[in-house]
């Protein structure tokens, strides 16, 4: 884990602000759900990425495909241009 140098206070109702340099790096935009994880004594935030958005696009639709028991989801497109690539290599 790399150290930011950035200290935050918790305010009265348990928020903290994510510095807007860490959100411009991190493509966190208003409204962006949050991840938290525990990891031992650390609180881990992460930009949420739905299991079924496609791994390219990062869209979220309903004919997405999943691959590689649930490692691998594709958009229908881009599934399509991947085998399209293979097939020319």
């Amino acid at each position: 884990m790399k150290s930011t140098g950035i200290v935050r206070k918790v305010d009265g109702l348990g928020r903290m602000v994510i510095p807007k340099e860490l959100r411009n790096i991190l493509d966190i935009q208003i409204k962006d759900p949050i991840e938290i994880f525990v990891d031992g004594e650390k609180i881990v935030l992460q930009k949420y990425v739905p299991a079924t958005a496609c791994l390219i696009t990062g869209e979220v639709r309903p004919d997405n495909i999943t691959l590689a028991d649930g490692k691998i989801t594709l958009s229908k497109e881009m599934a399509e241009e991947i085998v399209e690539q293979l097939k020319t290599k």
